[in-house]
């Protein structure tokens, strides 16, 4: 789309969510969307149905979601083959990568939350890598790799809230390992890595299938084969068959797959290809490791119920952003003016400052401490040193113990690294070494979200093992490249200290909203340390501007680089801040005086997918961003 009809679309969006009054004419309420305003015109149409709503990363994909509806699976059934099939389809994602996902179960009414990261293997340690003369883990190659977490978290979720057998989930993408019409995004990025991709041996084997010509990666349209993955994939199936043969129940047949990834044939010929091309992975890490249900964490924001997974995902920053937003009058600042942009780039600046020191694995000391960050009185204080005149480009990390009872077992550490950023704000990037950040910084990751008429409502940020990943021996599985999130120096951040056994604090970020204590908003989006950003602003144009989730996915988002990456160095650019390229002139004059550095992209939702209940009409609204290819199915 041109500029000229982009600009168009933008502005008929802005107009029609400031002729929005109250926030209370949102959807599933008694006001029906066409009655209370004139919807904007989307470049992609939302998504209606009744029955069920599948969404995800690549159209295929959303098939294999559509096709265990069509079974009689519910939204969880729905929701693991399409993590399957975007694995398989190497949606900026492979099977050895990991699946978060929060789950409402309409049976007990509760969220639950599902934990399907790796560990850090044994033998990756601090001095390990400092022996080498790294600074942080590598970001790609064996020993980036933590230990795969995906197909035990799709499994636990299969086998704890789904209602079909492994065999049916795992169908369409076994044919899709047998060979599928590769997409153009996917086979150009596979020769975009190509030379990276040569490095591992099987790697190359399975993606490189015309070495020696000009282009090497398969071609668009190309039939794509994997026939190792799909060996792994019929071995977990047989696995389930073998167990309900031998009378086992369904729970535990899949369970019996689950110990032949992790404990049998499939795990040996993993950890032996692994440490063939130099990785750390051991059989006893696989047999020790255990996807995990979790409590999720909530803040209450304008009274609405928002739901984040732990602080081993940076997704508590957003409930912290919530918290200290709820300070100030967004609607009458409105939609994207320069005081709008200028407030939300505060609060984020501290939630993430907050996110880089405080969040890690909270199975290992020291503590988060989680109540405190979380804490309204904590979010008051914080949102009182925000200045409206200029970007505060050195904002470091608070102190949230006060908020829980306790003293702050860093407060020195603390103090140091507030005076290091005041006095050393980090270097503008330029060349190789800006590509490389926004490489990592928007890194990997697809996203799924999927509801049903049973209630049934699920969020899920699968992720790692993206192109370009070391393939584990003949197993057919990319590995994770996850080890790049941890840090080696305390003094960066205490509590995501590289450890054997460890999970490392991702970016990964499912989200799920309630209102009126009934399920309401599902929503994730792919992108690194973009993920928050984007699902903050889809979140509040919903909330606070009345936007349908079609148009909330598609509005003029912006991005903040002041936050430290969670990959390879770890760098920042304090004040960096793009915009869309339909922002007006008088906005972008008054950011530019507030000592913002700003750039400009055409599209900048971010590849967001959502899911809103309608409970007035009982009907499900999606939306699907205009940012990639996402999409979704609905009956």
């Amino acid at each position: 789309m041109t500029g000229l009809p982009r600009l168009a679309l933008l502005l008929c969006t802005y107009a029609a969510t400031l002729a929005m009054t109250q926030p209370d004419t949102a959807l599933g309420q008694a006001v029906t969307p066409a009655v209370a305003r004139s919807i904007a015109k989307t470049q992609k149409p939302p998504l209606h149905g009744q029955h069920w709503m599948a969404i995800t990363g690549k159209p295929l994909a959303a098939t294999a979601g559509a096709m265990m509806f069509q079974r009689g699976g519910n939204a969880v059934d729905a929701a693991c083959a399409m993590i399957a099939a975007t694995s398989t389809m190497w949606d900026v994602l492979s099977w050895g990568g990991e699946t978060q996902a929060l789950v409402y179960d309409p049976r007990t009414k509760k969220v639950v939350a599902i934990n399907g990261l790796g560990v850090a293997p044994t033998g990756a340690t601090v001095e390990f890598f400092r022996s080498r003369g790294m600074d942080y883990p590598p970001a790609y190659g064996p020993l980036a790799a933590v230990t795969p977490g995906t197909p035990g978290g799709l499994m636990l979720m299969l086998a704890g809230y789904g209602t079909l057998s492994l065999a049916e989930v795992l169908g369409p993408s076994i044919e899709l390992a047998d060979g599928y019409p590769i997409d153009a995004e996917t086979a150009d990025n596979i020769e975009r890595w190509k030379d990276k991709i040569k490095e591992w041996p099987y790697s190359r084997q399975t993606m490189l299938p015309h070495l020696g010509e000009a282009r090497e990666a398969p071609r668009p349209g190309e039939i794509f084969r994997q026939p190792d993955l799909a060996a792994t994939l019929r071995k977990l199936v047989e696995a389930e068959r073998e167990a309900l043969a031998a009378g086992k129940s369904r729970k535990d047949a899949i369970q019996a797959a689950h110990d032949r990834f992790y404990r049998g044939d499939i795990a040996r010929e993993l950890v032996r290809g692994t440490q063939e091309q130099g990785g750390l992975i051991t059989l006893e890490d696989l047999d020790r490791w255990r996807p995990l249900v979790e409590a999720p964490l909530t803040t209450n924001y304008r009274g609405i119920d928002v739901y984040k997974l732990d602080v081993w995902t940076q997704g508590p920053a957003l409930l912290q952003a919530l918290n200290l937003l709820e300070h100030f009058d967004l609607k009458a600042l409105g939609y994207n003016s320069a005081n709008y942009v200028h407030t939300v780039y505060q609060a984020m600046n501290l939630a993430f400052a907050d996110r880089d020191f405080y969040y890690g694995d909270p199975s290992f000391p020291p503590e988060e401490p989680t109540r405190g960050l979380l804490s309204k009185d904590y979010a008051k204080a914080r949102a009182a040193t925000i200045r409206m005149d200029r970007n505060d480009a050195t904002a470091g990390p608070g102190d949230p113990y006060p908020y829980q009872g306790g003293v702050n077992p860093f407060a020195d550490r603390l103090r140091d690294t507030r005076r290091a950023d005041a006095a050393t704000p980090d270097a503008a990037l330029s060349g190789a070494g800006l590509e490389r950040f926004e490489q990592g910084f928007r890194s990997g990751t697809t996203t799924v979200v999927a509801a049903d008429a049973q209630g049934w409502l699920v969020a899920v940020t699968p992720s790692g093992g993206w192109i370009p990943a070391t393939i584990a021996g003949r197993t057919g599985i990319g590995l994770s490249q996850r080890l790049q999130s941890f840090v080696l120096d305390p003094a960066l951040n205490p509590y995501n200290v590289l450890e054997p056994g460890k999970r490392p604090r991702v970016t990964l970020t499912p989200s799920l909203a309630f209102k009126d204590g009934k399920p309401w908003l599902a929503f994730a989006v792919q992108g690194g340390d973009s993920q928050d950003q984007n699902l903050l602003q889809f979140f509040l144009n919903v909330v606070e501007f009345g936007m349908t989730p079609q148009e909330a996915a598609e509005a003029a988002n912006f991005t903040s680089y002041q936050m430290r990456s969670s990959f390879d160095r770890h760098e920042s650019q304090a004040g960096r801040l793009v915009l869309n390229e339909s922002m007006p002139q008088w906005v972008r004059r008054e950011l530019a005086q507030r000592g913002y550095k700003l750039e400009y992209e055409q599209r900048s939702s971010g590849p967001i997918n959502a899911i809103l209940l309608d409970h007035a009409h009982g009907t499900i609204w999606g939306g699907s961003s205009n940012h990639g290819e996402d999409y979704g199915i609905a009956w």
